[in-house]
């Protein structure tokens, strides 16, 4: 049955079906074909992948995003951040890079990062003379960290494949690389801003205005402290943690800084609504998939092979990277992570790789992919919002993936980055 799977969700993939339905269809195949089971258990295993109290994080992370992402919010964010680095050469790319980094703290999502304040950011930095290309390829490599940066939908998925980790544990695990990230992509517009002469034009704002536009963000910025504290002080669980910050989300928007209508509640319910079945649909599907996948015995065959190489810890998380690298470039990291986890995790736990490093580096680089054509969904993305064709974009991303590669490297070489933030606040088994 695997090899049925795999060609079917091969062919499928190329010829265009989107992922959900090319993983459903693909273990429909696999099974149907195979004889040994009826197709029913498909259709069981696609629920079995959606009965799980945990995940009802998933639609209210979305909708408070897209609560948050809608009004007045990302404005206040991106003049916060410009406040500080705006009058710097390059400084709007540093803006840039800030501004993504303290929206992954609300949103949890890269693709909403880009669509929403990335956008902005792009025609921002038109304006001040950037090639428009160069801006959407940073806002592309900034996003990246929404994911990473709690809260994360990815972190919750992940948590739920593997019962060593939890996901207050991985949202603290991920603040550090997050950062890292953050900080190699500004590195980045550091380089090519010198070196293409990208001056700023906006001087630095007076100290009594920098102090009103940091009053000003405060109320958005309390949302991670919110959580992240919350869930570590046993206030309450990561479901209801989703739930406290969509509330959290509609009195800041409606009542703090005003101009949120019905109107615009009514939209970002229509948005995370849609958004939530596409993700909800992944996730069953890729269940049916990963089902098949166990079921033949592929994860135990990888495990037995992997032992068999005498691999050490370093070795086996350089291949994985090489892996989960390839993996992303034709997957989105949901279903990477819901097919991946259950095979690669017993193996890393078995070489006595800690749990919470092991999980980064899966999240870090199934991220990854969706900046590496050719499916990388943030490139499309950002070239939908930004009406500029996909090759442009393409074209100014390798500085910034080989930045993200020295990343990897790094996260990989130096677990500390990843364990010591979840041993700090006790999180960590």
């Amino acid at each position: 049955m695997v090899e049925i799977l795999v060609a079917a969700f091969l062919i499928l993939m190329l010829i265009g079906v989107p992922v959900a339905f090319a993983l459903a269809l693909a273990a429909f195949a696999a099974v149907g074909l195979g004889g040994q089971y009826p197709l029913v258990v498909v259709v069981k295993e696609m629920f079995t992948g959606l009965d799980s109290f945990p995940l009802l994080a998933v639609p209210f992370f979305i909708l408070a995003a897209e609560i948050m992402s809608t009004g007045a919010i990302s404005t206040m964010l991106l003049r916060f951040a410009s406040q500080f680095v705006g009058h710097l050469r390059g400084g709007l790319g540093y803006a840039n890079v800030m501004t993504s980094t303290l929206f992954a703290g609300i949103s949890g999502s890269a693709l909403a990062d880009a669509a929403g304040p990335g956008a902005m950011m792009v025609r921002m930095m038109e304006k001040g003379g950037y090639s428009r290309a160069y801006a959407g390829a940073l806002t592309i490599a900034t996003s990246v960290v929404g994911p990473i940066i709690p809260p994360s939908i990815t972190m919750i998925i992940y948590a739920l494949q593997d019962r060593n980790v939890s996901v207050g544990s991985l949202f603290m695990a991920g603040i550090l690389p997050g950062l890292l990230i953050s900080g190699a992509m500004a590195s980045v517009n550091w380089w090519i801003s010198r070196k293409r002469g990208y001056r700023s034009a906006e001087p630095r704002p007076p100290l009594r205005q920098m102090i009103r536009n940091s009053l000003a963000a405060l109320p958005a910025l309390l949302l991670v402290v919110l959580i992240v504290g919350g869930i570590r002080g046993g206030i309450f669980t990561p479901t209801e943690a989703s739930v406290i910050a969509v509330g959290y989300a509609i009195v800041v928007s409606a009542v703090i800084y005003r101009g949120f209508t019905p109107a615009d509640l009514w939209g970002a319910f229509w948005r995370a609504g849609i958004m939530s079945v596409a993700v909800l649909m992944i996730l069953a599907a890729a269940r049916a998939f990963a089902w098949v996948l166990i079921i033949e015995g592929v994860p135990q065959a990888l495990a037995d092979a992997v032992i068999a190489m005498n691999l050490s810890p370093v070795a086996f998380l350089l291949m994985v990277n090489l892996l989960l690298l390839a993996f992303g470039m034709f997957m989105d990291p949901l279903p990477g992570v819901m097919i991946l986890v259950p095979i690669l995790a017993p193996i890393a736990h078995s070489l006595g790789i800690a749990a919470d490093h092991f999980a980064i580096i899966v999240i870090v680089n199934l991220t990854f992919g969706l900046i590496t054509p050719p499916v990388g969904g943030l490139i499309f993305v950002v070239a939908s919002a930004t009406r500029q064709r996909p090759s442009a974009l393409i074209r100014e991303l390798p500085p910034f993936f080989l930045a993200a590669l020295a990343v990897l490297l790094v996260l990989t070489f130096v677990p500390g980055l990843s364990t010591w933030l979840p041993t700090l606040g006790g999180f960590s088994r």
